[in-house]
């Protein structure tokens, strides 16, 4: 009998989770607009909504390399396949155009399209469910000001079942959390801000927290994550480093993308930081502070002098000839130039090498004119052999940290990452 009401209990429990995802999955189309003119002209309201998509990383994801800034078609590789982001400037047929305000906030909190359709958690509506109203306002009356591009991002490369979308109304009653923003108990405003913008506006949790099986972040927020094959280090141990952040320095480097105690923004955090320089240095301020408020105690990492692990003499010759202009102690970059000792890096002290592969195979580019950081790729000069050889130099002589054990898998991987 006891089992009788266990599975009557359990099939009620099933009947109304199906009833609720096909609700969310069955999304109405709200009536799109006739014109796609500017919804206002106060410069106030476009100034805010300019800081709101810089501090949204708006750009970043909806603007391919080689695209129209806000035309989308930027690959997002995921776990599940490719994903394209979409054109979300006012264009009326391939755009944001014909969408309301009404439109734009229900795909903000809901994440559901104009016509209806669910979108992918690759749009990190999950956080930006938290937003104020007044932020999606003026943010929607940014991006309808911008210039209209006629564009039509690839389809999305997805197995069979993640290509039915209404399959993604069970992943939005396990993570999507619409609501109003919670607070910080007893901190002080600049604090809240900071709260507010870092797990809403700003996601940070979308790269820097690990995705369960089904895509899904993990219960450790800000714990740490990958993207794109670049590791995104965790946010909650930033005062346990070699060299301990502080809110000072985390500053100058989201707003510079440079810290001269830590390193450069490399990889998708690169982008991250060339968009926060365009917000007020006041959010980005409150930013640094409410993360730095955050930090927990973390496990020291194991040192060990070089003699414990000699490095080849291989890796000893190639940095000389490759890397020793630029990056050994006497070299001008880091005399004159104030960069920082490799022995900082956090790309070097992880326990992950995946940075410091993707920078020495990628390099970091000119991403802005007369841009302060630069290093040149080396795939195509260095072997794995030799890409190989030169980190386990670095790692042991310079970080005085012993080998990674998985070096020439994550090369070969990386590698295949930049040339597939």
């Amino acid at each position: 009998m006891r089992l009788k009401t266990k599975i009557a209990g359990l099939c009620t429990i099933a009947v109304i989770c199906g009833i609720a995802a096909l609700t969310w999955a069955l999304q109405p189309a709200i009536a799109p607009i006739s014109s796609a003119a500017p919804m206002t002209n106060d410069p106030q309201m476009l100034t805010r909504g300019q800081s709101v998509v810089a501090l949204g990383d708006c750009m970043v994801c909806h603007t391919s390399n080689s695209g129209a800034p806000y035309a989308g078609g930027l690959p997002l590789r995921t776990p599940f396949g490719t994903i394209y982001s979409t054109n979300i400037t006012p264009d009326p047929e391939t755009g944001i155009g014909s969408w309301s305000l009404a439109a734009f906030r229900r795909a903000i909190r809901h994440g559901v399209s104009r016509d209806g359709h669910l979108l992918y958690p690759a749009f990190p509506y999950i956080h930006y469910t938290q937003m104020t109203d007044k932020d999606i306002e003026a943010a929607y009356a940014y991006l309808m000001s911008r210039t209209p591009v006629n564009y039509t991002p690839p389809d999305n490369e997805l197995p069979l079942p993640l290509r039915f979308r209404p399959s993604l109304a069970f992943w939005n009653m396990l993570y999507l959390r619409p609501g109003e923003r919670q607070t910080v108990p007893g901190a002080d405003h600049q604090i809240q801000r900071g709260h507010y913008l870092v797990n809403s506006l700003g996601h940070c949790a979308s790269c820097h927290t690990a995705l369960n099986a089904i895509g899904g972040e993990a219960k450790a927020m800000l714990g740490g994550g990958t993207v794109d094959g670049w590791e995104a280090p965790s946010l909650t141990t930033l005062g346990s480093t070699k060299v301990a952040w502080t809110a000072k320095q985390l500053e100058s480097y989201l707003r510079t993308g440079l810290s001269a105690e830590h390193g450069a923004a490399k990889g998708p955090m690169r982008a991250v930081t060339e968009r926060l320089a365009e917000a007020p240095q006041a959010d980005v301020e409150a930013i640094a502070r409410y993360i730095m408020s955050i930090q927990v105690t973390a496990d020291a990492p194991l040192q060990q002098t070089a003699s414990h692990n000699m490095p080849t003499q291989q890796g000893a010759t190639l940095f000389a000839a490759a890397c020793a202009s630029c990056h050994s102690a006497s070299a001008p970059m880091s005399a004159s130039a104030q960069r920082p000792s490799l022995a900082l890096s956090h790309s070097v002290n992880s326990d992950n090498p995946a940075n410091l592969i993707q920078t020495m195979l990628g390099g970091v580019p000119w991403a802005v004119p007369h841009s302060a950081i630069y290093m040149p790729p080396f795939a195509d000069v260095l072997t794995d052999e030799q890409i190989i050889s030169i980190a386990q130099y670095i790692r042991a002589d310079i970080g005085k940290l012993p080998p990674w054990q998985d070096l020439p898998q994550k090369v070969v991987h990386a590698r295949k990452e930049i040339h597939p």
